[in-house]
């Protein structure tokens, strides 16, 4: 028996001690693995070289700013809307860039960013540089970009998805029917159409009303662009569209959509001949992320004063982070905090990428925005493609309101949606629940049991109160009364340009243009910029995953569904926001398609 006993305790003590040397093994390779990944050697750019675009990956705001593919040891960084517009700034002036090759059949970015990528190439072909475009497809967003280019390749066989904007919502109503699922709906507000999937089968006529407006106005800024890019009457563009004659390679090239049908190997050629180039010579080209790595990429501390621009992207949550790509109340209120505190902080911008959210979250966020400008810190607020419902929240007490002229922002309103589960338990699973109460409200919540009347009664009080206070809010910080800011809410979503005509914006302009409005309110001359939150690359956010499962197993589940679902993910990821909120919500009807 005590040799029994010896040869177990040998054994164990083996198995801990491999175990322990694989830990060590395991860390090490990480450790080698972020070593390699941080000591990648930068791109040697050399003369008569071409800045390559192809836009892969999805375009956050701040470079980093998303999860990423947590396998991808090669590519560290996505490069973020801001470095993206400044990568181009610096090749316009660059000596060893000759032009740019735009090769991007889909864009992953939303209608205002992918506007002001355009205005940058515009402002590119400035220089005098060429911009070639080259796809075997274009996706009506990818060919908008595309349309700046000197020379617009297509592939013999390839097509135009260029046939004008359509808005699409998915509506599960009959589904939740089928299931005897009774969602239990509470909103204020006539044009929140956020809970409309859950209580209709098509568009009120409100939201048709307020879809059609902001989609037409999209649409006719697509037709104005192409048509002054591609020097053809804007009637004319249009008739194209309502024909979908880019469906046709041929007619892509008759209605001057494109210049030329070719393979990829002739737009290499064309670019060679371009710069001057012998045809047995090889073409140079660098990569976006290279080359804002080697060009691009610096940190500047010779200027003690500050302006701190704060991204806020993404759907805003309650708690702390579970990674990037996310507004988490927590962390925005311990950022804000640190800046209010920081004495050479002068002034905030406040980048807003966010369809809304928490009603919570957004209020504290709001209250640390409010607490900035008391000490003495000028807020301004910057809107991206979206800075609507929630995001409009946070944004309402700046000194100073910029957008996009196609930012999608307002849907000042609020909603709660709650799922009765007791038809489906009962008659379909034969489940059922009895109660004991010692007053009214006592199982209040239970989604087993149903809601009273009274019980309604008092979420939709509720709901109501805090649109009240969503209203109260605006009409502070824009110096407005509450029944002006009422006849502009009421849940319903405008342009960024129409947003700015009746008060809820103050200029049409980008992220450069609100940063120097707040410099110019800080009485600053000489400043640099900080931004927040700090971002981690893609080998520092598997490694920060690593001892998380949770968060690890979730990060791989989105990575996995991003790369399955392509542009449909968004509809997916609000499925699964809508799923996992909790509260009042002042969140934009996200699952709306443009296409």
């Amino acid at each position: 028996m005590a040799q029994f006993f010896k040869f177990l305790f040998a054994s164990c003590l083996g198995t801990a001690l491999a175990l322990v040397l694989l830990s060590f093994i395991g860390f090490g390779m990480l450790s080698s693995l972020a070593t390699t990944a941080t000591e990648k050697t930068k791109a040697s750019i050399e003369p008569n070289t071409v800045l390559e675009l192809k836009f892969e990956n999805q375009v956050p705001d701040k470079t980093n700013n998303i999860q990423m593919d947590p396998f991808d040891f090669e590519n560290q960084s996505v490069v973020g809307l801001t470095d993206i517009v400044a990568s181009i700034a610096k090749a316009k002036e660059d000596p060893d860039i000759k032009g740019i090759y735009l090769k991007a059949p889909v864009i992953m970015v939303g209608k205002a960013s992918a506007s002001i990528i355009r205005d940058a190439l515009l402002d590119f072909k400035t220089s005098g540089k060429f911009i070639v475009a080259y796809s075997d497809f274009y996706t009506q967003g990818a060919y908008h970009m595309a349309s700046v280019a000197d020379s617009i390749l297509l592939s013999p066989v390839g097509a135009v998805d260029f046939r004008g904007l359509a808005s699409t919502v998915t509506y599960y109503k009959k589904m939740l029917d089928k299931l005897d699922v009774d969602m239990k709906v509470y909103y204020a507000g006539q044009f929140k159409s956020a809970t409309e999937p859950y209580r209709m089968e098509k568009m009120s006529d409100q939201n048709r009303l307020q879809v059609r407006e902001y989609l037409g106005a999209l649409n006719d800024m697509l037709m104005r662009d192409i048509a002054a890019s591609r020097q053809i009457p804007e009637s004319q563009v249009r008739a194209i569209a309502d024909r979908f004659d880019g469906f046709s390679a041929q007619k892509s090239v008759e209605t001057r959509l494109v210049d030329r049908l070719a393979y990829e190997d002739e737009a290499i050629d064309l670019m060679k001949r371009r710069i001057g180039l012998d045809a047995k010579e090889k073409l140079r080209r660098v990569s976006l992320e290279d080359y804002y790595d080697s060009r691009v990429k610096k940190v500047d501390l010779g200027t003690k004063d500050k302006i701190a621009v704060v991204y806020a992207e993404g759907t805003i949550n309650d708690g702390k982070s579970t990674g990037p790509g996310e507004v988490y109340g927590d962390d925005y209120v311990k950022i804000l905090r640190k800046i209010r505190t920081d004495d050479h902080v002068k002034a905030v911008v406040l980048r807003v990428n966010s369809p809304g959210g928490s009603v919570l979250a957004s209020d504290i966020i709001l209250r640390e925005v409010q607490l900035c400008r008391a000490a003495g810190k000028p807020v301004v607020v910057s809107m991206g493609d979206v800075a609507a419902s929630g995001g409009y929240y946070i944004s309402c007490s700046a000194d100073s309101i910029f957008a996009q002229a196609n930012t999608i922002t307002g849907s000042i309103g609020v909603f709660g949606l709650i799922p009765d589960l007791s038809r489906t338990m009962r008659d379909n699973l034969g489940i059922t629940h009895d109660t004991v109460r010692t007053g009214r409200f006592s199982a209040f919540g239970n989604p087993g049991i149903g809601f009273s009347k009274e019980e309604d009664a008092l979420i939709q009080a509720r709901i109501e109160n805090t649109y009240e206070d969503f209203l109260n809010k605006v009409a502070t910080g824009r110096k407005k009364t509450r029944d002006q800011v009422h006849e502009i809410a009421q849940g319903r979503v405008w342009t960024g340009q129409r947003a700015k005509e009746i008060g809820l914006v103050d200029e049409i302009g980008d992220l450069k243009r609100a940063i120097a409005s707040a410099a110019k309110l800080a009485n600053l001359e000489k400043y640099r910029t900080t931004e927040f939150p700090r971002t981690k690359t893609g080998i520092e956010q598997f490694i920060d995953q690593f001892s998380k499962k949770k968060d690890r197993d979730d990060s791989i589940k989105a990575w996995l569904m991003r790369q399955e679902l392509g542009d449909m993910y968004p509809m997916y990821k609000s499925l699964m926001d809508f799923r996992k909120a909790k509260g009042i919500q002042a969140r934009l009807p996200y699952e709306v398609m443009i296409q």
